[in-house]
């Protein structure tokens, strides 16, 4: 149901990524008969407020970018000396005048190295807005199938109510004709009750979930038609270690070398930072006595004695080790969501399959013959009424089912970034 999701996010997510956070005017609200779900997740990059808001993190990450690389700016000195005091340095008769410039001059490449870190921050929040874009995939995807199993509720709804007031009509004849009880005629009118209640209800899940589907690219009323897909096409899922090597190539786990990237750019900055820096400068000096200039130079470098940086360097090491103990911990719980997901969906599968292409052809073969065996008084009203419920109960248990396995798919996709069939993304849609 879900077989464009990897090639749409990919190219979605290369597209905000690129553009930064340029603000843009936002798009017309989505007024479409046929609303798709490569439609639904178009709209939904372009327009949900928090992805918006949030790109804006790239650009401030690009500004630390350019504040890493600059040089530390040159000072500039003015001394006065010798004046204002007592004897031959009373008055400015004698001060000396000193004006220079000075500059520190980072060793250790410091200044690359900072470059380094800021860069690698930018890796991280790159794969975080990327994890974000694919939550906001995940989410329309279930908004998306919770909309369709509505809709399929709905239309289940419509057409018990139709055999609610079929069975009505054919039992009031029967009781006019003084065939039947008027008590069977009663009950057949609390069952037609009953279907419009569940149809009714049916039809207000259906404009909540129309509601929360637009509510995710900003809309606030839907304006589309109906959502188009199939609840009950299945595909057959890849082998479950391909399933676990995806998930290992999703934004959720590249952030985890983005982020070890960084934890080792902090190393080497640390490192870099134990080496002092040298501080020089250069100026002239003037004599008031004698009315004659000189030059000045100075150097001056911190002594490295206590303060060599350990512990700044001790920390990242901490950190490095850290990021690595997280990914294997992470790993290690999404492979167990995985394998419960897997089973859970593919039993799922199951379940949907044989209800819809075994049970319910069943249910129907036997409710005609119950309709017929009624027809010539073989059978009671409460025998027609027994089996034309348990068509219906198993009717709304197969739409359950594959809602269900709609829904698990959609977790897993997200957990995986990319289809979990192996069917061609390219191929059309129903």
């Amino acid at each position: 149901m879900i077989p464009l999701l990897l090639r749409i996010a990919v190219l979605c997510v290369a597209l905000k990524l690129t553009a930064g956070a340029v603000a843009q005017p936002p798009p017309s609200p989505i007024s479409t008969p046929e609303l798709t779900l490569a439609e639904a997740i178009a709209s939904a990059l372009e327009r949900n407020p928090d992805l918006r808001a949030t790109r804006y993190e790239l650009t401030a990450a690009q500004g630390r970018i350019t504040q890493a690389g600059l040089r530390i700016n040159p000072t500039l000195d003015l001394e006065l000396e010798n004046f204002a005091g007592t004897g031959d340095v009373h008055g400015i008769g004698v001060m000396e005048t000193t004006l220079s410039v000075g500059q520190v001059i980072e060793l250790g490449n410091k200044r690359d190295l900072r470059v380094a870190v800021a860069e690698s921050d930018r890796g991280v929040i790159v794969q975080a807005q990327r994890a974000r874009e694919l939550d906001v995939l995940s989410d329309v995807a279930r908004a998306f199938i919770v909309v369709v199993t509505a809709q399929e509720r709905q239309r289940f709804a419509q057409e018990a109510t139709a055999l609610a007031q079929n069975t009505l009509g054919a039992l009031t004849e029967r009781v006019n004709a003084a065939r039947s009880p008027i008590a069977e005629q009663s009950r057949a009118r609390i069952a037609l009750t009953r279907a419009m209640i569940e149809e009714q209800r049916a039809g207000s899940t259906l404009q909540a979930a129309r509601a929360s589907l637009a509510a995710l690219w900003g809309d606030g009323e839907p304006l589309f038609g109906r959502a188009s897909a199939d609840l009950f096409r299945f595909e057959e899922p890849r082998p479950f270690e391909a399933v676990v090597e995806a998930a290992q190539l999703t934004p959720d786990f590249l952030a985890f070398a983005s982020e070890a990237r960084l934890r080792e750019a902090e190393l080497r900055l640390a490192q870099a930072r134990a080496r002092p820096n040298i501080a020089v400068s250069l100026g002239v000096r003037r004599l008031e006595d004698s009315d004659d200039f000189g030059f000045v130079a100075g150097f001056s470098r911190d002594l490295a004695v206590r303060d060599r940086n350990q512990g700044a360097i001790f920390e990242a090491r901490a950190r490095i080790a850290q990021t690595n103990a997280e990914q294997q911990a992470a790993l290690t719980r999404v492979r167990a969501i995985l394998f419960s997901l897997y089973s859970e969906m593919s039993a799922a599968r199951l379940l949907a399959e044989t209800l819809r292409n075994e049970a319910v052809p069943q249910a129907q073969t036997a409710l005609s013959q119950v309709q017929a065996g009624y027809d010539v008084g073989r059978f009671s009203f409460l025998e027609l009424a027994t089996a034309q419920q348990e068509l219906l109960q198993l009717r709304a248990a197969a739409i359950d089912a594959a809602a269900d396995y709609h829904s698990l798919k959609a977790d897993l996709e997200r957990l995986t970034s990319e289809p979990l069939s192996n069917t061609d993304p390219e191929a059309p849609q129903p």
